[in-house]
């Protein structure tokens, strides 16, 4: 069964020497100081038998001083287009000018999504500053990948990062493709409540080994969620031979397991056949 990442990132060490030290320091505690290469994703992604998988810029300059750069993302894909999707991230303080960033990274690049981290830029989801790039996204044709729910980046907040929020931008952009990533947790019951209202809104499970994840997210994908939930690895926090073992002992229909593989990612990122 054929299985797509939606939800990876670029760790390599220009990416990681990006971030501000008191956050590098804190991840490396949390996550070790093994830094993958290119070559190492794709390894992972071969173990786990992975065929695509998207890899996301991170730009929080304004607030954080932190970027992984659009550009650089774009590098890593140029390396294994087969393999590889590229998300690109702007700043919405930058105004104007993330707009343009915005449309250079999809139509000079050739990144298909947009990644944003309430938490890094210090805005709530459905703060109107961001809407100009939801306007952007929804006539560049790209999906937004929302970072939601608990986090580890030393001295920022998790108030900004509430799946509730994603309410007000589904219902006022409704042909808007948006994605709850890590299911909201804690606020997951949150979370399911939006994406089962809202026909353009999906969930990923990126980040969380399969055995921690609540059977109430699983029982949600065998119902009313089943054409919105996505795989997710969040590469490198987390190898995708492990997810993918551990939902091999979850109890999942054959159906409901396609679509969370592969069949509604294909939806997601336009990708045919």
């Amino acid at each position: 069964m054929e299985i797509i990442d939606t939800h990876a990132q670029l760790w390599t060490k220009e990416a990681i020497m990006s971030m501000p030290q008191a956050m590098r320091e804190g991840y490396i505690r949390v996550f070790g100081d093994n830094l993958p290469t290119i070559e190492d994703t794709i390894s992972d992604m071969d173990a786990a038998g992975v065929s695509k998988s998207v890899i996301v810029a991170i730009d929080a300059e304004t607030i954080w001083d932190y970027k992984v750069s659009n550009e650089l993302v774009a590098r890593a894909v140029a390396e294994k287009p087969e393999r590889l999707i590229g998300f690109a991230s702007v700043d919405p303080h930058k105004g104007i000018l993330a707009k343009k960033e915005l449309r250079r990274a999809v139509t000079e690049y050739g990144l298909k999504g947009l990644k944003l981290l309430p938490h890094l830029i210090e805005l709530r989801i459905n703060d109107k500053k961001i809407y100009p790039l939801y306007e952007e996204a929804l006539e560049l044709g790209i999906p937004v990948l929302f970072h939601t729910g608990t986090q580890f980046h030393t001295g920022t907040k998790l108030k900004y990062c509430r799946p509730v929020d994603v309410d007000e931008v589904a219902v006022d952009f409704p042909e808007l493709k948006l994605v709850i990533a890590h299911f909201g947790w804690p606020w997951y019951e949150e979370a399911m409540a939006v994406v089962h209202r809202n026909d353009n809104v999906y969930f990923n499970i990126a980040g969380w080994a399969p055995r921690r994840i609540p059977a109430f997210i699983f029982s949600y994908m065998k119902g009313p969620v089943k054409e919105k939930c996505l795989f997710g690895s969040d590469f490198p926090l987390l190898s995708r031979q492990r997810i993918v073992t551990e939902l091999a002992s979850i109890d999942l229909p054959e159906d409901v397991r396609e679509h969370l593989y592969s069949k509604n990612a294909r939806k997601l990122l336009g990708i045919e056949g």
